[in-house]
């Protein structure tokens, strides 16, 4: 999606840049939470309600809801191609029909198409993985994540930043280890609720009584099944997740570095702590399929020279390592993750 017409910052007033950049998290797990956000922002319920409402329906918002966590929930791993240029619609087509894969980009790179498959459990993964070569003709390069240093697409909109929280001190981070194994320990009713919030919440007054009338449970039980949710990581936040391409931060670059194992969790965590990087995790390196990369890092930005800048800044103070820049060119397909068949009912 493309940014909004003209400068959409014109459009919104004190209290919808407050909720814009305030509540993209943190969105109070309570019976009626508009009412609570409501004595925040110093308005009505029925304004907040009605604020959040304009702001998705003019693309500042992509929804109201609940950001999921795939490699937590299901089994995920990062994907790419090495596509001629005579097959990239053909095979985007094939990559694209599988409701596993959420995420599809083309890069300036040799793995020029680059995607993300979320699974039930590892086998069903790699089983999509091995059906896309058979069906392509081509190697998936796959590199499931071993390590989350910092992974948070949250940060402010309502501003002239050039790059993502220019204006930002630090982050805090740690290394999170991550298994390929999907989680198995969820309770019925953390099932269902993933299942009834995995498009977003009901964008009524009473969103959590919405859920728990179509799970049959009741309310509270949904808002501790929340709470559970996010205190276990299957929830990452819950709140109103901004389009970042609509509200311009469109000049997006990811970054692969070979950085020494040894090294690895200290660079990695220095590099997640700077507050520019929006995504830092380590992936395993490839050498048979020439792919000797093992950190991976997001920048986010406004102004593609300030994006190239900070990637500059990166290798020189950071990392200072082999490295590509991989910029995204085209948007493939771009969706949450679906879990119907993630869960073992």
């Amino acid at each position: 999606m493309s940014a909004l017409e003209g400068d959409w910052r014109d459009a919104l007033d004190g209290v919808d840049a407050r909720l814009v950049d305030g509540y993209q998290s943190g969105f109070p797990l309570v019976e009626r939470p508009f009412r609570a956000v409501a004595d925040d922002l110093g308005t009505t319920e029925r304004d907040a309600h009605d604020r959040v409402a304009r702001l998705r329906d003019v693309g500042v918002f992509r929804r109201f809801g609940a950001v999921l966590n795939p490699p937590v929930i299901g089994s995920s791993t990062l994907a790419a191609l090495r596509v001629p240029d005579a097959r990239f619609d053909e095979v985007a087509d094939v990559v694209n029909s599988y409701r596993q894969v959420n995420h599809n980009y083309r890069r300036d790179n040799p793995w020029n198409m680059w995607f993300v498959v979320t699974a039930g459990s590892r086998e069903a993964r790699d089983h999509i993985l091995a059906d896309i070569e058979a069906r392509t003709g081509l190697d998936v390069l796959n590199l499931p994540m071993r390590t989350d240093y910092y992974i948070d697409l949250e940060f402010p909109v309502v501003n002239s930043d050039r790059f993502a929280r220019e204006s930002a001190m630090e982050t805090d981070v740690s290394a999170t280890r991550v298994t390929e194994d999907a989680r198995r320990d969820l309770t019925e009713l953390e099932g269902d609720v993933l299942l009834a919030v995995q498009d977003g919440f009901p964008l009524t007054r009473t969103p959590y009584r919405d859920v728990a009338d179509a799970v049959g449970a009741d309310v509270d039980a949904v808002l501790d099944a929340l709470r559970d949710l996010l205190a276990g990581n299957c929830i990452k936040r819950i709140g109103c997740v901004v389009n970042h391409l609509a509200t311009g931060f469109d000049a997006n670059c990811m970054v692969v570095w070979d950085v020494p194992d040894d090294a690895l969790d200290e660079r990695g965590i220095a590099a997640g702590e700077l507050p520019y990087v929006t995504l830092c995790y380590h992936r395993p390196r490839r050498p048979d399929q020439e792919w000797p990369y093992n950190l991976f890092t997001m920048v986010h930005g406004r102004d593609p020279d300030a994006v190239d800048a900070k990637v500059d800044e990166l290798a020189a103070e950071t990392l200072p390592y082999d490295h590509e820049r991989l910029p995204s060119t085209a948007t493939l397909k771009q969706t949450g993750a679906r879990y119907d068949d993630l869960l073992t009912r």
